[in-house]
Order: structure tokens, then sequence, then C-alpha cells
């Protein structure tokens, strides 16, 4: 599962540069796998309260599990340059 909740608060709403490039990685990979791979999920979205979530029907191939290994590392260098008072990944692995 992919979840993303709340937003960054770096900036005001609409100029929050921390928030958009968070919300571009994981959209842009969701939208990738749904596109170039056979691994589906279902998705929920609610722009307001800063969700994202998308969790995976029967697991993540080898290809969608590429593209989330990229988002992860997008992700990563957020919060490394802009610290985890704007931005904080928790990562399970399913396996």
């Amino acid at each position: 599962m992919v979840s993303c909740e709340g937003h960054a608060g770096f900036s005001q709403k609409g100029t929050d540069i921390v928030c958009a490039a968070a919300s571009v990685l994981v959209i842009n990979t969701l939208n990738a796998i749904e596109e170039l791979t056979d691994t589906t999920y279902d998705a929920y979205q609610d722009a307001d309260g800063g969700v994202i979530r998308a969790e995976f029907n029967s697991g993540v191939g080898e290809g969608a599990a590429l593209l989330l290994d990229a988002m992860v590392m997008g992700l990563k260098e957020i919060e490394r340059q802009y610290g985890r008072k704007y931005i904080r990944l928790q990562i399970e692995n399913a396996n």
C-alpha cells in the first residue's frame, strides 16, 4: 500500500513546493504503474485533506516495484533537503 496523508506546511496552499513535489512523485508513480505494468490497485484521493492512497490488489510486480523504489528515492531526497518538519517517510516492506 502507498499512503500519503496531510499537507507539508512548507508554504501557503498553492505555493508549497514540498507538497507539490511529493504529490507529483506519488501521482506520477501510480499513473505509471497503471499504464506501464500489469499491477492493479484501488485508489482513494482527497485533495483537501492531502490524502492519496493506493492498495494493491494482488501483489506488486517487478516493474511496479521498480517504479515504487524510484518514488521512494525521490521522496527521501525531498525529506533530506527540506527536513522531517515538512515530510516524514514511513516505509514498511510487505515482503
